[in-house]
């Protein structure tokens, strides 16, 4: 087997961003889209679908079961098979890096009637998966993991699923969503409890397919046997990808950029909450609803930060995005204080570890905490970063680089890829001064 090709970004400072961006469609939506899709009765088309490697990996996951599905660059039609139209794949489904794929697609899958496995790659299979599994137990699925409640999930087909009232012991919209879809295929109606507000991308997809949801503050129900309908789906561009463009455009003097089309769902806005709390010159303009979410472009100007306590009840709703705030932070006035944030400890890396090793290297004084972390604002130096192969620790370290005062490497950029293919000639276009390093 070949060894595989290093890729490490370098960005030299002075950079500033200008023009009109779009970055690529949601990762979240295209996501439940494609797993909608393929279990609808009828076609469905998809505008604006995410070309990355997890999305990808989910697109394969359905072919492997049966599912024809078209693409045609970011836009997909998906024969749906219905339900319980699902075939056995020949081999166990290998969703690479994508912790949303491998979740959701548990709940899916315990309902059918085939056994199947589940796994991933190496970082994949260090994610926790027990807090899906106890659930799915209750419910009546016959489900294992490898040690430590972690992949390869190996699924046993066949089982009679049984709606449950559950509340979430964690703020994870992976296994709110988990136990949405295990809810088509139990008996009785299924309703998941959150004691705190995460991104609701599932519930406005599930009723853009027209499956009828009870939605009661906090409370969200679904009866089994509610069959997707096929439907037309527009992708707005990702939040989570656009946030790193709203902090570099933030703290690089001389910055007005506009991202196009951005979703700016309710639960997935806190990033822009906290920028502006920050200080940051952020307007919404031409602010419409497309499939259900809400969107719009979003202007941004060069400003100056200050340090905050972010809110506790901000975090959940902004983890992805915090790697790109604490860039943010180490270049705001003062300190910026998180907590509650123990879930970044668990994502693609240890985030709270990773970003406080990146900004040391960088020169900004950091102190951790087990749910958070202290970052004190001050000059970025040049330097060399690890990104822990995860991909938002590389771009938020990309942008870092437009205010270091000397040239920042980035190393193990590959799995950029992974959320947004296309990002460094994306920000080379908007003003970003990166070049990429490959040595195979």
């Amino acid at each position: 087997m070949p060894d595989l090709v290093s890729i490490d970004y370098l960005v030299s400072p002075g950079g500033i961003l200008n023009g009109d961006i779009r970055v690529p469609g949601d990762k979240s939506i295209s996501h439940r889209a494609l797993m909608l899709g393929a279990i609808a009765i009828g076609e469905t088309r998809v505008d604006g679908f995410l070309q990355g490697e997890d999305t990808l990996a989910t697109l394969a996951a359905f072919q492997s079961m049966g599912v024809k599905i078209q693409r045609n660059n970011d836009c997909l039609t998906i024969q749906g098979v219905g339900l319980l139209g699902l075939q056995p794949p020949a081999a166990a489904l290998d969703l690479g890096n994508s912790g949303t794929s491998a979740r959701l697609m548990a709940g899916l899958l315990a309902g059918q009637a085939f056994d199947c496995s589940i796994t991933g790659d190496a970082s994949l299979r260090q994610r926790p998966m027990q807090r899906i599994i106890e659930p799915l137990l209750k419910m009546g699925a016959v489900i294992s993991a490898g040690p430590q409640g972690k992949l390869p999930l190996q699924i046993r087909g066949g089982r009679k699923l049984s709606g449950i009232n559950y509340t979430l012991p964690v703020a994870s919209a992976q296994l709110k969503s988990c136990l949405l879809l295990a809810g088509l295929y139990a008996d009785g109606k299924t309703c998941i409890n959150e004691p705190v507000l995460t991104r609701d991308h599932t519930e406005r997809m599930l009723e853009t397919f027209a499956v009828k949801l009870e939605r009661q503050d906090r409370q969200i129900c679904v009866a089994g046997g509610a069959t997707p309908i096929a439907t037309r789906v527009f992708v707005p561009a990702d939040l989570s990808s656009a946030a790193f463009f709203l902090v570099g455009a933030s703290i690089a003097e001389g910055s007005d950029i506009t991202l196009t089309r951005v979703g700016i769902n309710p639960t997935r806005n806190a990033v822009i909450e906290i920028l502006c709390q920050m200080g940051a010159d952020i307007s919404l303009i031409n602010v419409s609803e497309v499939s259900g979410e809400p969107l719009a472009d979003i202007r941004v100007r060069s400003s100056a930060l200050k340090g905050i306590d972010i809110p506790e009840n901000k975090v959940a709703i902004a983890i992805d995005e915090f790697p790109a705030i604490l860039v943010a932070a180490a270049n705001a006035r003062g300190v910026t204080r998180v907590r509650g944030a123990v879930e970044l400890r668990v994502k693609e890396s240890d985030r709270i570890a990773a970003m406080a090793s990146g900004l040391r290297a960088l020169g900004i004084v950091v102190k951790t905490k087990d749910d958070g972390i202290d970052v004190t604002g001050g000059q970025l130096t040049g330097g060399t970063v690890e990104s822990f192969g995860d991909h938002r620790i590389a771009m938020a370290f990309a942008m870092a680089g437009l205010r270091a005062s000397g040239p920042v490497r980035i190393h193990d950029c590959g799995n950029v890829d992974t959320s947004f293919p296309g990002f460094p000639d994306l920000a080379a276009e908007g003003g970003l001064l990166i070049e990429v390093i490959t040595d195979d």
